[in-house]
């Protein structure tokens, strides 16, 4: 399997330096001061480096292939949105700890599993691929679905009282808040389902990123995955170039990149502003690992 992504790019933030400035005054004469009063030298000067960010899709390796040490230590969590799934949707399922449905989402878990799996018993499947959570405003969420969860023990949470929500925020907020990770940096949420279909519901899931700009989330599809570089931040990118590439795209979200350097593309940018109705970029890599820094 294959899914674009965002990655192998180092890019660097640069700021203006005007440097030492020096004046003279030809006909002024100053005595030097004793060594014991002379002012200590002004402390150099230096560049505080800005936090580091890792990214991988080693989760969409297959089971049995041994995880890249940075990846040991992610808690994974699972959140399915009412879209068809991806044929990895299995391999997943068993990567999370904890898995969530939004609304239709556990409709397509009822449908599509089986789907995925034809070679086994279809009550087999949906009984073993039981959601723990299924949250949201519950209007696509069939009846009989509905039933069969909650007779297996998932826990069902209607927030049909909130509708200035997506169902990804609901779930994104409950699994940030509920799911115990000590350090919140390694926990990663995937998303299935967030992509296709209408496009308003498409924008609104690619917001919930900038909303939870703390939390890594990817967005998941059977032909891409999307993922935020938070501002302010390095970004070391690794590509698992057997089951994604060969392009990435860099699109500035929420304002403008004023300057975006990379390399490990085909074609790299060097110092390059972008912004929406000005470059978008959109390009093909050829190495496996890389950082980026964007402002």
């Amino acid at each position: 399997m294959r899914t674009g992504s965002l990655g192998l790019l180092e890019a660097h933030l640069t700021t203006p330096d005007c440097g030492p400035v020096a004046t003279l005054f030809p006909s002024v004469r100053l005595s030097p001061r004793p060594p014991s009063h002379r002012p200590p030298p002004p402390p150099p000067t230096t560049t505080m480096p800005l936090p580091a960010m890792t990214h991988s899709s080693a989760f969409l390796l297959p089971a049995s292939t041994t995880p890249p040490p940075n990846d040991a230590a992610t808690t994974y969590a699972l959140v399915v949105l009412n879209q068809r799934l991806p044929r990895f949707a299995p391999l997943l399922w068993a990567r999370a700890r904890l898995r969530v449905c939004a609304d239709g989402g556990a409709n397509r878990v009822f449908d599509g599993m089986p789907e995925l799996l034809p070679v086994e018993d279809p009550a087999d499947v949906r009984a073993r691929y039981k959601p723990d959570v299924i949250k949201g405003d519950m209007d696509s969420i069939r009846p009989e679905v509905k039933e069969y969860y909650s007779n297996l023990g998932t826990n069902i949470v209607d927030e049909s009282h909130d509708q200035d929500t997506t169902d990804l925020h609901k779930c994104v907020s409950f699994v940030t808040r509920e799911l115990p990770v000590p350090d919140k940096s390694n926990l990663c949420i995937l998303v299935l389902g967030a992509l296709g279909g209408r496009f308003d519901h498409e924008m609104g899931n690619i917001n919930v990123l900038y909303r939870f700009s703390n939390t890594k989330i990817v967005l998941l599809s059977d032909d891409c995955s999307i993922f935020l570089l938070p501002k302010m931040h390095t970004h070391e990118i690794h590509i698992e170039k057997s089951v994604e590439g060969p392009h990435c795209g860099l699109i500035p979200i929420g304002g403008p990149s004023t300057s975006t350097t990379t390399t490990g593309l085909r074609w790299n940018l060097d110092n390059t502003s972008m912004s929406y109705g000005g470059l978008l970029d959109w390009r093909p890599y050829v190495s496996c690992s890389g950082l980026l820094v964007h402002n």
